[in-house]
């Protein structure tokens, strides 16, 4: 039995959305769902994106709202920074768990042993295993900062 994709989840949860018209969901819904076909037909030939793509879409769409709200209370814009808040946490709902600060340098030093970094000059090779062990669970800043911090110590 195969589990509904993480697109037809967005296609069909918007459906729902708009029934109900609950206007910030369906609007966000319809913006992501936007993202994910402007990447299936980038590049050579347009394809089907597989769930794991799709995430990437959805979490490159949760961090502009992210950057978006923070510029916005910077411009003491609240009412917009408001709106974007209203979308992030609507488009968080299709990611997965984020992972806290501890589990993140478990990965963190996982990845180091793993390479056998031992400074700055291995940080590309820590974060290439370290981004794949963590798969849209954390932003990638923030795995940068714990990769920084653990190999400069």
């Amino acid at each position: 039995m195969t589990s509904e994709s993480l697109k037809a989840t967005i296609q069909s949860d918007l459906h729902t959305a708009i029934r109900e018209r609950d206007q910030v969901r369906s609007g966000t819904l319809r913006m992501v769902l936007s993202a994910i076909t402007t990447e299936e037909v980038a590049g050579e030939s347009a394809r089907e994106l597989s769930d794991d793509e799709v995430l990437k879409v959805v979490a490159k769409e949760a961090k502009k709202r992210k950057e978006a709200s923070v510029a916005y209370v910077g411009a003491q814009r609240p009412e917009l920074a408001a709106k974007e808040d209203a979308e992030l946490a609507v488009i968080e709902g299709y990611l997965p768990a984020q992972l806290d600060d501890a589990q993140l340098e478990q990965i963190v030093a996982g990845a180091i042993a793993e390479t056998g970094a031992s400074g700055m000059a291995q940080m590309g090779q820590v974060m290439k295993v370290a981004g794949a062990k963590v798969a849209g669970r954390a932003d990638g800043g923030r795995v940068a900062a714990i990769v920084k911090r653990t190999l400069a110590g």
